[in-house]
C-alpha cells in the first residue's frame, strides 16, 4: 500500500532544479499559491484588472494572479497532491497547486494572459486550454505543438482570452495516466461588460471519476469502464458542499465533464435553461426549459434558473450507479432469495454474519466494518434519516433572508406545517392487498407467471 510519505517522496527528483527557468530567473515568476483545504472557498473579487462577477468553485478555489505591464500572470504547479475524497477517505493524486482539480482561473474577455507552468511530477507534462481559441503553439499538445515540460522545468504560455465562456484545462501528455490521477481544472472567461449574462450566484465544478480499490490510496490508471468513485471536483457525497442560494436569486451552474462517460445532471424543484456550452452563450431564442441535461465527455454546460422554490433540493447525476461509492460490480442480486437456512449455518462459523440484499440494497442505519480508507457505498444523514446516496450528489439549499454574498450552510430546511409527506394512518380501501399477498384479480384478467430473478442485473 502506498503511503503519503512514500507517494510524495517519489517526487523528490522533480523538486531538484525546479527553479531552472531559461527565459527568466525564478525570482521573476509570480507566486504559486497553494490550497489544501477541501472546502468551498469564498469567491475571489478581482483586486485589479477589469471588473467581473466572480464564480464559486464547489469544494475548490480561484487562483490569484498578478498584473505585469497589463498582462495577467498566473503560476500553476503540476505536482503530487493528497485529496480528501470525503471525510474518512483520502487519495494520492496528481493535481495543481496543492489540490485536484486545480484552482479555477478567472479572466476577462480580451485579457492578455500569461501562465507559468512548473512541473514537479516524475514525468513530463503539458497543459491544453480546452475550448480556447488561441495560437497553435500555445495549445499544449505534447509532440504536436510543443515539447513536453520535463520534471523540474517551467514553461510559459501566453495568449489573449478572445471569447467569453466556460472552459477547462488538462494535460495532453500521457493523458490516460495524468487525467486518471486527477490533473484538470476549470477556466472562466467573463464578458467585458459585467452586466452581460449577470447572475446572482455562479457555481462551477468538474465531473470526474476514479477507480480506487477499498483499502488503497492511489487510483488505478488503466481503468476505462468500471470506476467506483464518481465525483464533483474530486469529492463524493456526503463530502460535497451544498450550493446555498437566496430565494429569488438567478443561479448559474457550470459543469465540465472530464470523465469517460456522459452524465445526465438533474435538478429537483426547479426548471432551468441550458444557457451556455464550451462554444459560448446560447441565444435566448434557442433555449428551452429542462429539469435534466446530458453532459457528454469533454463538454461544458451552463444552466440557469430562478431559485423561486425554498427548500433542500437534490442535485445529482441521474445514472443511479453514479450516486454510489465503492461499488462492487460483481456482487450478485439477492432480492427475493430466502437466505435464512444459509445464514444459520454461516452464523455457526461467523457469529456476526448479517443477511443482506434480500430486500434491496439500502443499508439503512447499519454500521459495518470497512477496510481502512474506504467509504460506505451510500451514506449521508438528512433530517429524516439516511439519505442513501454517494458519488455525484449534493443539495441546492434555497433560503429567504440570506445576505448577498452569504454562502454559509443554513442547516436543514424548516418545512411549513402540513407540507411534508407523512404516513397514512386511516382506513385502507377494502381491495388493498397486504404486503406479500397476491393482488386480487378482476374478471377477464390474466396473471403472468414471472420467474424469480430477472435477466437484468444492475450494479
Amino acid at each position: 500500500m502506498t503511503s503519503r510519505r512514500t507517494f510524495l517522496g517519489g517526487a523528490g527528483v522533480a523538486l531538484v532544479g525546479a527553479a531552472a527557468v531559461k527565459r527568466s530567473a525564478a525570482a521573476s515568476l509570480p507566486e504559486a499559491p497553494t490550497q489544501g483545504s477541501p472546502n468551498t472557498m469564498a469567491p475571489l473579487a478581482p483586486p485589479n484588472g477589469r471588473p467581473y462577477n466572480p464564480v464559486v468553485t464547489l469544494n475548490g478555489w480561484t487562483l490569484p494572479w498578478r498584473m505585469n505591464n497589463g498582462v495577467k500572470e498566473f503560476h500553476l504547479v503540476a505536482e503530487p497532491v493528497v485529496r480528501e475524497i470525503a471525510p474518512g477517505m483520502k487519495a494520492n493524486m496528481w493535481g495543481y497547486n496543492g489540490q485536484s482539480p486545480g484552482p479555477t482561473i478567472e479572466v476577462v474577455e480580451g485579457d492578455r494572459v500569461r501562465i507559468f507552468v512548473t512541473n514537479k511530477l516524475p514525468e513530463h507534462t503539458s497543459i491544453h486550454w480546452h475550448g480556447q481559441i488561441l495560437p497553435c503553439g500555445m495549445d499544449g499538445v505534447t509532440g504536436l505543438t510543443q515539447p513536453g515540460i520535463d520534471p523540474g522545468k517551467t514553461f510559459m504560455y501566453e495568449f489573449v482570452a478572445r471569447h467569453a465562456g466556460t472552459f477547462m484545462y488538462h494535460p495532453h501528455a500521457d493523458e490516460m495516466v495524468q487525467m486518471a490521477m486527477g490533473m484538470m481544472g476549470f477556466w472562466v472567461t467573463h464578458p467585458k461588460n459585467p452586466a452581460q449574462h449577470a447572475v446572482d450566484r455562479d457555481f462551477v465544478f468538474l465531473l470526474n471519476a476514479y477507480d480506487i480499490e477499498p483499502g488503497s490510496y492511489t487510483p488505478k490508471v488503466n481503468t476505462m469502464l468500471d470506476f467506483n468513485l464518481w465525483t464533483f471536483n474530486s469529492r463524493v457525497f456526503p463530502g460535497i458542499d451544498p450550493m446555498v442560494v437566496r430565494l429569488g436569486d438567478r443561479v448559474r451552474i457550470r459543469a465540465g465533464n472530464l470523465s469517460m462517460t456522459n452524465h445526465p445532471l438533474h435538478v429537483h424543484g426547479h426548471r432551468f435553461e441550458v444557457t451556455g456550452t464550451d462554444g459560448g452563450s446560447i441565444p435566448p431564442s434557442a433555449r428551452w426549459p429542462e429539469v435534466t441535461t446530458d453532459l457528454g465527455v469533454g463538454q461544458m454546460r451552463a444552466i440557469e434558473f430562478v431559485a423561486d422554490n425554498p427548500g433542500d433540493w437534490a442535485f445529482h447525476c441521474h445514472k443511479s450507479h453514479h450516486t454510489m461509492n465503492a461499488m462492487g460490480h460483481s456482487v450478485p442480486t439477492m432480492i427475493g432469495v430466502d437466505q435464512r437456512g444459509v445464514a444459520q449455518k454461516i452464523n455457526s462459523l461467523v457469529p456476526d454474519y448479517m443477511v443482506m440484499g434480500d430486500k434491496g440494497g439500502s443499508m439503512g442505519g447499519m454500521q459495518m466494518p470497512l477496510p481502512e480508507n474506504t467509504l460506505p457505498m451510500m451514506s449521508g444523514e438528512g433530517p429524516f434519516g439516511p439519505i442513501d446516496m454517494g458519488g455525484m450528489f449534493t443539495t441546492l439549499k434555497v433560503r429567504a433572508g440570506l445576505a448577498r454574498n452569504d454562502y454559509t450552510d443554513p442547516g436543514w430546511y424548516k418545512h411549513p406545517k402540513g407540507s411534508v409527506a407523512v404516513e397514512w394512518r386511516g382506513d385502507m380501501p377494502a381491495a388493498a392487498a397486504a404486503p406479500g399477498k397476491a393482488p386480487a384479480t378482476v374478471p377477464g384478467e390474466t396473471i403472468m407467471n414471472v420467474k424469480k430473478g430477472g435477466a437484468h442485473h444492475g450494479h
